[in-house]
């Protein structure tokens, strides 16, 4: 059994429904998902604002790679395009697997280029940082720390303030 923290994103097209879609592609394995933010673009700012949200899931036969396929799936559902000359630019949806537990609830570690684990940028991101504290309030971020603390640290501090609680939106299952 693993638990993995993914996050999701989306800029292109129905924004709320690309978040609500992958969480029901998810399905039963959402232990816990956070409020909805509308957020500036992270790493390019040619492009629309983000709604970004996280989701705790659980699977009693999920491997940490099963997440990252999970995470692609939902994104081919979505209709992605990746852009190679944007790295950061404009999707109809991104979910990144921010980190994995194992079933004795210890972090698993990878430096695979294809799924670094924990991810290797979250601790930088308020987008990730603030839904997490929504659902973990004492989340640390495996190799990090405290996730309260990495988002007072200079960088994600001063993105907080970009960052708007959606209460009007939600993550409820959606087909």
């Amino acid at each position: 059994m693993t638990r993995a923290l993914l996050s999701l994103g989306s800029n292109l097209g129905d924004r709320e429904q690309h978040l609500r879609r992958a969480v029901s592609r998810l399905g039963p394995g959402v232990v816990s998902r956070s409020g909805i933010y509308e957020t500036p673009p992270w790493g390019d700012a040619d492009q629309p604002s983000y709604l970004n949200a996280v989701v705790l899931v659980a699977d009693p036969e999920a491997e940490p790679r099963d997440w990252l396929e999970r995470a692609r799936a939902a994104e081919a559902e979505a209709e992605r395009v990746r852009d190679p000359e944007r790295r950061f630019g404009p999707r109809t949806l991104d979910v990144d697997v921010i980190a994995v537990w194992d079933a004795g609830g210890r972090p698993v570690l990878s430096d695979d280029p294809e799924l670094t684990l924990p991810h290797p940028r979250a601790h930088l991101r308020a987008f990730v940082l603030r839904p997490w504290l929504d659902i973990e309030p004492a989340a640390e971020l495996p190799g990090h720390g405290p996730v309260a603390a990495l988002l007072a640290a200079p960088g994600p501090a001063d993105d907080v303030a970009g960052l708007t609680p959606r209460p009007d939106l939600t993550l409820e299952l959606s087909v």
